[in-house]
């Protein structure tokens, strides 16, 4: 294990530690940040992909303090990536997490949480090994995160807030999301709800787009069972990257780091961007959709439903209070990043949020 000090990516608010975990004879390659702790303990997923690395991994956890301040919550920001590929046989995978966690057993300041390519039980793998994790089955306490939803339960109301500040209402808008997993589904569930319609999505093999609307639950059951996407039966079958020029009201990346970049952002032709995934664009990205107009609700505000029910889990709240907080949390915090363009947030004498002209 080393510990990085001087990381050239380092600016006022840290990374406060970056640990780089490596067991050769174990094939276990893995990085911790730690980035700010002001606040408390960092809280932060666990992401394992083969291609994983520090720099991501400071990035994401700096959206982690941005997620973890902006939501009022005791935590400070933090995430760990381990290299490997997720779908590998659960007995090696739990070895490589379990040896992970281990070698971080007295990093205090830092509390594993579920991530892309891990999940409750991988959770519960680390909290046998060191006793702090968060995301934990409900046999053990945990709130099922993926299963309720509780990251597209605040992307939709972080929507419903934002559709009203670029003209938009929910009902009848046009949604398409990249990453029709997790986060995707549910994301599409919620907004359904609302009277929005699902144009488009895609998965690592493809994508489906059908502007008279798709069949949430028929996709979602579709997805359930193990085949992708493309095996929708209406609409026209698309390539994965397609999904950026769907014409469509709201675009939802809830897939990868980095998908909308400089060179592929003028493909996009949404009024709304809610960020469902982490880091998803480029910093010019989203400078050439503010120069053009476009709403972006930023990663740390949409997508932090998860996070704050994981919070709460991890001081043992129920699930009905966690969704509740989530609700309201969401909804307000996808008003304070509504600002004028100046860049000033203006809030009047009781405490209501002021939009420049």
């Amino acid at each position: 294990m080393r510990i990085v000090k001087d990381a050239p990516f380092a600016d006022d608010l840290g990374p406060a530690k970056i640990v780089q975990v490596y067991e050769p004879a174990l094939g276990l390659e893995a990085v911790l940040v730690v980035d700010n702790v002001a606040c408390g303990p960092s809280i932060g997923g666990l992401r394992m992909a083969p291609d994983v690395s520090t720099e991501e991994c400071v990035r994401l956890a700096r959206a982690m303090t941005l997620k973890n301040a902006a939501a009022g919550l005791p935590h400070g920001g933090g995430k760990s990536v381990l290299r490997g590929d997720p779908r590998m046989a659960a007995e090696g995978k739990e070895r490589l997490i379990r040896a992970f966690a281990h070698a971080l057993r007295h990093e205090d300041d830092y509390i594993f949480g579920p991530d892309m390519g891990t999940d409750e039980t991988c959770m519960a793998w680390v909290k046998d090994e060191i006793g702090r994790a968060v995301g934990l089955p409900p046999a053990l306490g945990g709130i099922p995160l993926d299963e309720i939803g509780a990251t597209g339960w605040g992307i939709r109301h972080a929507a419903e807030v934002a559709a009203s500040h670029c003209g938009l209402g929910l009902r009848g808008a046009r949604v398409a999301i990249q990453g029709f997993g997790a986060v995707g589904k549910h994301t599409a569930r919620f907004l359904a709800e609302c009277g929005a319609v699902l144009v488009a999505a895609s998965d690592s093999g493809g994508a489906i787009h059908d502007a008279a609307g798709i069949d949430v639950a028929r996709l979602i059951a579709l997805k359930d069972g193990g085949a992708p996407v493309g095996d929708y039966d209406d609409g026209h079958r698309l390539d994965r990257d397609a999904i950026l020029d769907v014409d469509c009201d709201i675009w939802i990346p809830a897939a990868r780091p980095d998908v909308v970049r400089e060179d592929n952002v003028d493909r996009l032709k949404a009024r709304l961007v809610l960020q469902g995934a982490n880091i998803p664009f480029t910093a010019g990205a989203e400078q050439t959709l503010h120069e053009r107009g476009v709403l972006v609700i930023p990663d740390f505000i949409a997508n932090a439903g998860g996070v704050i029910c994981a919070a709460m889990e991890y001081r043992g709240a129920t699930q009905a209070a966690a969704g509740d907080h989530s609700h309201t949390d969401t909804g307000f915090d996808a008003n304070l990043i509504l600002v004028d363009d100046d860049g000033a947030i203006l809030i009047d004498d009781n405490g209501n949020v002021l939009l420049g002209d």
